[in-house]
């Protein structure tokens, strides 16, 4: 094998500038020959600009350059390694310039030819063997000391040309320094490339560990890494769940990141591929900023035509026109014009400032309208203002408002109920709870490597919200998700495909926040002896009272039998006597009167539960 270095012609000299002579033997017309040679050359390199415009260059420049020359053409990496798949054949050929790749990256050699005999290459002509040519895309890019960046060295290009008459093409050189140039460019562009969407996807990562370190409680972790990836989260925050195209979730995540001026966390949502979830600084604002600003981040620079108020029929929901202005009304009217008033309204919908100034609020006055009114084909539900550290129940909430916005004239809701387990968060309902989870809480696993008693918890948590969904979530394995599931069942004593345990669970997850009560000597109290109490029965008619409200036809009795069939929809059809299809609109209506969601995970089941238990319903 023979090898000609590009270190040995003139000191400098790239490939493409090698003296050639005009009158070499069989040359009849000079001048016509070397016009000849300027026209092919200059289609070569048309022909390499138009390639270079194209997505994914490099691969379709390699193709060009292999059909042009009857060649094999790759690229190799200094480690030897193919910079580009698929890879072509391993063979005589390709070893060799595997091996010289090396040493030409130790040495700083721009290029090299290497003469491999025809013995064992079977891409060879029986009276010949290959030519391999190498070219370092920096030496194509700019001379052979050029940087390729601090990550990664530049490959060499690799040309195999079989030997034999007529198949080398004239003055390879020269075509391989011109493939050379716009490949190193083409190659860094994608190496670019490359590089921004890891960081983009690195940054997506953070974002959403924050939200589950937020999820599972976990908040100063989750400030230490948002102070890193910015903004820094707020004290206090509404949740938005917005439900749109998921072909068009990140770029609906960035016009929202716009509106709310770079101070939101936007995360697409883990489990469900058309959610993102949002937590919005709930930050006072003079009346009238907040949502112009919004609406003008969204490209509304001029007030839309007005146009009518279309309800769930497609009438007209209340004779009132909507001229698209950011005024003090906000969805919970657009809630209260379907549905009614309501009995309970949270106190962040009706804020004011000192000396009689109205305020409006990033939260939900202004950024969930201009949302809906540039992007129609979203949903928005949107929480009441929650602390940081009760992101968890904001999510819930506004996944509840959610189930409302779908039927809601302008496609967004707030939560307007009061989300509050105070009348069962008695000394003797938090110790119930310490004692159910005790046996999860004190578990010591076998291996290290299997799950603690916390982070069993954290997945039964996942589980009561998500289902089977919740690998997704916690990024493990659905038959891991259903080994610990099971592993849980043992622990806690309960049958967790039972809606009654099930419902005891979340209710002993949801307590286990509070503050223990002082220790007695008396025996804990079971949950039938917590729903019995008076309070207990007072929260429980609150829980059912928009229900029974609505006057819908076999409303309540269609959700008890929902409820007993353990939320199970065709097994609920059945002891009803009607339809699959049936039930499940009698179901919808009921999410509309209740504004909470039933057939959805995060589902108001477990709640509805214990109050038709604590009134004997069921």
């Amino acid at each position: 094998m023979g090898t000609e270095v590009g270190a040995q012609r003139a000191a400098g000299e790239p490939l493409s500038e090698r003296p050639t002579r005009a009158d070499e033997p069989g040359d009849e017309r000079p001048e016509q020959a070397d016009r000849a040679v300027r026209a092919v050359r200059a289609d070569d390199v048309m022909t390499l600009s138009r390639l270079a415009t194209k997505r994914g260059a490099v691969r379709a420049i390699l193709e060009w350059l292999a059909h042009r020359t009857g060649g094999v053409a790759t690229l190799i990496d200094a480690d030897g390694t193919p910079a580009v798949t698929p890879a072509p054949p391993p063979g005589p050929a390709l070893r060799a310039a595997t091996g010289a790749v090396a040493g030409l990256h130790r040495r700083g050699t721009p290029s090299a030819v290497l003469s491999v005999p025809a013995e064992g290459d079977e891409r060879a002509e029986p009276d010949g063997g290959s030519t391999v040519f190498l070219v370092s895309l920096t030496a194509g890019a700019g001379g052979a000391h050029a940087e390729a960046g601090p990550r990664r060295q530049a490959p060499y290009l690799v040309l195999i040309a079989p030997d034999g008459p007529g198949r080398r093409p004239g003055r390879p050189q020269v075509l391989l320094a011109d493939a050379a140039r716009t490949l190193g460019l083409c190659w860094r562009l994608e190496e670019a490339d490359r590089d921004r969407a890891r960081v983009e996807a690195a940054e997506a990562h953070g974002r959403e560990a924050v939200l589950h370190l937020l999820m599972v409680g976990s908040v100063p972790a989750a400030h230490r890494i948002a102070a890193a990836l910015q903004p820094p989260l707020p004290q206090l925050a509404y949740v938005y769940v917005i439900e749109c195209p998921g072909q068009r979730r990140y770029e609906i995540a960035d016009r929202i990141a716009h509106a709310a001026r770079g101070k939101a966390w936007i995360v697409p949502c883990p489990v469900r591929p058309t959610h993102l979830i949002a937590l919005v600084p709930a930050v006072p604002e003079p009346a009238g900023r907040a949502g112009g600003a919004a609406r003008a981040a969204l490209g509304q620079g001029v007030t839309p035509p007005a146009r009518p108020s279309v309800g769930p029929a497609g009438g007209a929901a209340d004779g009132r026109v909507d001229d698209g202005r950011i005024d003090d009304e906000n969805c919970a009217t657009d809630f209260r014009k379907t549905f009614g008033e309501l009995p309970h309204q949270s106190p962040a919908l009706s804020r004011s400032g000192r000396a009689g100034t109205a305020v409006e609020t990033v939260g939900v006055r202004g950024l969930d309208r201009a949302i809906a009114e540039r992007v129609p084909e979203c949903l928005i539900g949107v929480s009441g203002e929650v602390p940081l550290r009760e992101t968890p129940i904001g999510y819930e909430q506004a996944f509840h408002a959610l189930a409302v916005a779908r039927t809601a004239p302008s496609g967004r809701a707030s939560f307007q109920r009061d989300f509050d387990l105070t009348p069962l968060a008695s000394p003797e309902g938090l110790r119930w709870a310490q004692e159910l989870l005790a046996p999860c809480l004190h578990y010591v696993p076998p291996r290290r490597a299997d799950p603690g008693g916390e982070e069993l918890l954290g997945t039964l948590g996942s589980w009561l919200t998500f289902g089977g969904a919740a690998s997704r979530h916690l990024k493990i394995h659905r038959n891991t998700l259903g080994a610990r599931v099971r592993l849980i069942d043992e622990l806690l004593g309960l049958d967790l495909g039972r809606l009654a345990d099930q419902s005891a669970a979340w209710l002993a997850l949801q307590l286990r926040g509070a503050p223990l009560p002082t220790p007695t000597d008396r025996p804990p109290a079971s949950l039938e002896d917590l729903l019995g109490t008076p309070a207990a029965g007072v929260w429980a008619r609150a829980q059912l009272q928009p229900l029974e409200r609505a006057n819908l036809p076999s409303g309540t009795d269609t959700v008890r039998a929902w409820l007993r069939a353990d939320a199970k929809l065709p097994q609920a059809a059945g002891a009803l006597g009607i339809s699959l299809p049936g039930a499940r609109k009698r179901l919808t209506r009921a999410e509309e009167a209740l504004g909470r969601s039933l057939l959805h995970a995060p589902s108001a089941k477990y709640e509805l539960w214990l109050a038709m238990r604590a009134l004997k319903s069921l």
